[in-house]
């Protein structure tokens, strides 16, 4: 087959790019209603960029709780990890996003998952109000 009768590959199609970076984007400043419509039109809920991160982990990372809520009703996994081995509520936790990290645990995520994980955080930077909403001793 030619070059000119291959179809270009959705991966590498500069219109899909472009549209995955203003998602990720969308995730990571906390536009919940225009991200949500994307879901729903089907972006994946569990997209992932180049790092591994998904739209779940920049949304909860930059501390927009209620983008991360949107995210969990749509299907987001909230203990998918990135490349790092870093999972949502982690990133929460090392940042200090009491208000995401109480909509995480409410949307199942295990704050005893992954690397450091959030329970590892809260210790690391003595945030005793996360550890007593881990359950977990100092």
């Amino acid at each position: 087959m030619s070059d000119q009768n291959r179809e270009t590959e959705p991966a590498h199609d500069p219109e899909v790019l472009q549209l995955a970076a203003k998602v990720f984007d969308l995730a990571r400043h906390g536009d919940t209603d225009t991200l949500a419509a994307y879901v729903d039109a089907g972006v994946p809920a569990n997209l992932t960029n180049d790092k591994g991160d998904s739209l779940l982990m920049l949304a909860a990372y930059h501390g927009h709780a209620a983008t991360v809520s949107s995210l969990l009703h749509r299907g987001a996994d909230p203990d998918r990890p990135n490349e790092r081995g870093q999972t949502p509520i982690s990133g929460a936790a090392f940042k200090g996003e009491e208000e995401v990290v109480r909509v995480l645990l409410a949307g199942g995520a295990d704050p005893r998952a992954g690397s450091p994980s959030a329970v590892e955080a809260a210790r690391m930077f003595g945030r005793r109000d996360l550890l007593a909403l881990f359950g977990a001793a100092e």
